[in-house]
């Protein structure tokens, strides 16, 4: 199904391998930068972390020898940036994402519609790093029950390129509707440095580039690491 905003199509990279993505979208935005794999940007809602979800995955990940995670933020520091106002927390979340090669995005109930997971994912796809997405409703909670599994917040933003492929703007589905997202140095457009031609043109939703998988269905526990690369 294609998706079309302002006659530019969001369609789906699956006519690609993911290792020809995946390249390509290094050769575009990593050229010449330090590619840290080991560390992992974590993006979620804390209502997840309240309910332990989100912390399983963190202490998995943490068990490995020589991983560093991000995104993990102190309560009183979040709440703290906060009351500052929006861009000290932006301020927060780029130095995090800093010095990360990977993001991984772990879906709630809720983190498809929050803000910030949302800035996390276009700041984290703009830098160049590599995206998936993690279902934890799968996982038991401090109450010991398990929930039906949240929307992909993936699905629900995207990036096209301009004609030329000099140009990419970043859009977010709000209420149904698709709409340029601009909390990003204020602008939805940045420079890309030119897109291989098959790109020109074209819009595509994130939900259809980059994978997502299910902690306990698809074995977590063991296939992490795999996952990440």
């Amino acid at each position: 199904m294609f998706v079309v905003i302002r006659e530019i199509e969001f369609r789906s990279l699956a006519v690609f391998s993911l290792d020809e993505v995946y390249a390509q979208y290094t050769h575009w935005y990593m050229k010449g930068e330090t590619v840290l794999a080991k560390r992992v940007f974590f993006s979620f809602h804390y209502q997840d972390v309240i309910d332990f979800r989100a912390n399983v995955v963190r202490q998995h990940w943490l068990t490995k020898p020589d991983r560093e995670v991000a995104g993990f933020f102190d309560a009183s520091i979040w709440e703290s940036a906060k009351r500052t106002g929006p861009v000290a927390l932006k301020r927060m979340i780029n130095s995090s994402i800093d010095g990360t090669s990977v993001t991984c995005v772990l879906i709630g109930s809720e983190t498809f519609e929050r803000p910030w997971v949302r800035y996390e994912i276009l700041k984290s796809f703009r830098k160049g790093n590599h995206l998936l997405a993690v279902h934890i409703n799968s996982i038991k909670g401090r109450d010991q029950r398990t929930k039906p599994l949240g929307p992909n917040p993936l699905n629900y933003v995207g990036v096209t390129f301009s004609q030329s492929g000099d140009t990419a703007t970043l859009w977010e589905k709000v209420n149904g509707t698709w709409k340029e997202y601009s909390e990003i140095d204020g602008s939805s457009s940045y420079r890309t440095g030119g897109v291989a031609q098959q790109y020109r043109g074209n819009g595509y939703n994130l939900g259809n580039w980059y994978t997502a998988y299910d902690w306990i269905a698809n074995d977590g526990f063991n296939k992490f690491s795999d996952w990440i690369g």
